[in-house]
């Protein structure tokens, strides 16, 4: 049928662009300074001037989502722009050339940089560098590089056997002028969706970070550590891991379902089969 509404496009970009939302109504509003030590507030139950309560040091839970909205999203752009800009390149490169060393040694590296999850490269960068905010980035981009890389060559292998770029290369266009004018053009695509389903992964990373301790530092909030704060009250007080875990499963739903509606979009042979259905 014609017209059908994409689903999983309209929510995914519904819940992504609440947390969007959230993070930048932070910059210039909160209810409450979200660093604040209220002994008063002390576990404060949801009313009153605290919206959703207060955790087990006084500082307002909405304001500590608002916040940790913003450093999600600042960890999870710059993740994955450092995975984009190092895989495609690559990803490219061995999809030109698929039969060349050049390919064999960047998908080889490839599989070696994918055995170390992100978890292992910010402990063991951790350890040198010390825990923080930069070296979850830097962790999570560089365990994301090998996804964008593999979908990367895939895709310009497909591109490389349509006929403009026989045409080019009958032209005599130098490698490095096909692959930035009709390579990267006809992959973009690919890569927005990758892009969308790899930043579900790095929020799932940073909270993951946050919570062993080796993300971000305090007193910036943070989703993950608000989990790990709260743990030791999870049965009287479960309220505290709640609001947290909700805000990461929302978050990573709606990236996932952005990344699935773009697919369906942009992808014309779904695209057909759909308005056919």
């Amino acid at each position: 049928m014609r017209g059908r509404v994409n689903t999983a496009l309209v929510t995914g970009g519904a819940l992504v662009g609440l947390v969007v939302l959230a993070a930048l109504v932070s910059f210039v509003w909160t209810p409450h300074d979200p660093t604040y030590v209220d002994a008063a507030n002390k576990l404060r139950e949801p009313g009153g001037g605290h919206l959703l309560g207060a955790d087990k040091f006084g500082r307002d839970t909405l304001s500590q989502l608002m916040v940790g909205a913003r450093t999600t999203l600042y960890v999870g752009v710059v993740a994955v722009g450092i995975a984009a800009l190092l895989g495609t390149p690559l990803g490219v490169l061995a999809g030109m050339t698929p039969r060349g060393w050049q390919a064999e040694l960047v998908m080889r590296v490839n599989d070696l940089v994918f055995a170390f999850p992100a978890l292992l490269l910010a402990v063991m960068l951790g350890a040198v560098y010390g825990a923080g905010t930069l070296t979850a980035m830097i962790a999570i981009g560089v365990a994301t590089v090998p996804a964008f890389a593999r979908v990367a060559r895939a895709a310009t292998m497909q591109v490389m056997v349509t006929d403009y770029i026989l045409a080019a290369r009958a032209a005599g266009r130098r490698r490095t002028a096909i692959a930035v004018r009709h390579v990267l053009p006809n992959i973009g695509s690919v890569l927005i969706v990758q892009a969308s389903v790899s930043f579900a992964i790095a929020i799932l990373a940073e909270a993951a970070l946050s919570f062993l301790g080796f993300g971000t530092r305090p007193p910036t909030p943070s989703w993950g550590r608000m989990l790990q704060e709260s743990q030791e009250l999870l049965f009287s007080t479960p309220r505290l891991a709640l609001w947290p875990g909700l805000a990461i499963a929302l978050a990573v739903l709606g990236f996932n379902l952005l990344g699935d509606g773009l697919r369906d979009h942009l992808d014309p042979k779904l695209r057909r089969v759909r308005a056919e259905g």
